[in-house]
């Protein structure tokens, strides 16, 4: 009996390690797809933000969603006295709090822009047609010291909407009137990892299978946790019943 349960452990610790060596191995194919952005200077932005000399562009609507701030739920108050558990305290969001813009937007008045099939490294598996983004709702990991959250792009900026050969290629941002950001990030992300107004951090794009879950995976009709909690919810509902209805044929 201790030989047996001996074999059996050594089989399931010979499992674990197998596993861990296949996510180290996973995470560092798409760390070579997806290098990390360093040192990129990091501002904080919200929807529902109004215009002002360093944000000339409201925040009401985004580069793919023109009724942004309704579809969220409202004003993502970033004052932290006004806010709890990542999200702001009048009410709960419709879409992911943890949220982000790049300045690349892939859209054009009738499709996509002419080098967004060849700088998109995702567009031929993500294509859905001319009228949708294949960047919107991208995962993107960033990282503050030895901390990291999830945001899922949902913008176009900090200033530019062109600029694929930092969002994509190797580039530094450009100076503007940001202190040269290259990354704007919501109140949830900001406080998930501590950061200030203007602050520094690391990013990268990440596939769905690298994100842990976190405070980024709980809310949002456009957040890939929730979508795919439901369908699997769904599949395991729909299962007894296609038990029953067999048991009911015999």
């Amino acid at each position: 009996m201790m030989k047996a349960i001996s074999i059996v452990s050594i089989g399931a610790l010979a499992a674990i390690i197998a596993g861990c060596l296949s996510t180290e191995h996973s995470a560092s194919v798409t760390e070579g797809r997806y290098p990390w952005k360093r040192n990129i200077v990091t501002t904080v932005f919200w929807i529902g933000e109004r215009p002002s000399r360093n944000n000339p562009v409201p925040n009401r609507r985004s580069s793919w969603d023109k009724d942004w701030t309704r579809n969220y739920g409202g004003f993502d108050d970033p004052n932290p006295a006004h806010r709890s558990n990542y999200i702001p305290v009048k009410f709960t969001p419709r879409q992911n709090p943890f949220y982000c813009a790049l300045p690349y937007n892939d859209k054009s008045v009738n499709g996509h822009r002419p080098e967004a099939p060849r700088v998109v490294p995702w567009f031929k598996e993500a294509y859905q047609g001319p009228g949708v983004s294949t960047c919107k709702d991208r995962w993107v990991a960033i990282r503050k010291g030895n901390r990291t959250a999830y945001a899922q792009w949902e913008d176009a900026g900090p200033f530019r909407t062109d600029y694929w050969q930092y969002v994509f290629g190797n580039e530094r941002p450009k100076p503007n009137l940001n202190k040269g950001a290259g990354l704007d990030v919501s109140p949830a992300v900001r406080d998930y990892l501590g950061l200030n107004s203007t602050d520094v951090t690391d990013w990268r794009f990440v596939e769905f299978s690298e994100v842990s879950r976190g405070p980024w995976s709980t809310l949002g009709e456009n957040n890939t946790f929730v979508i795919s909690d439901r369908k699997t919810g769904g599949e395991l509902a729909q299962a007894p019943k296609r038990a029953e209805g067999g048991a009911i044929a015999r």
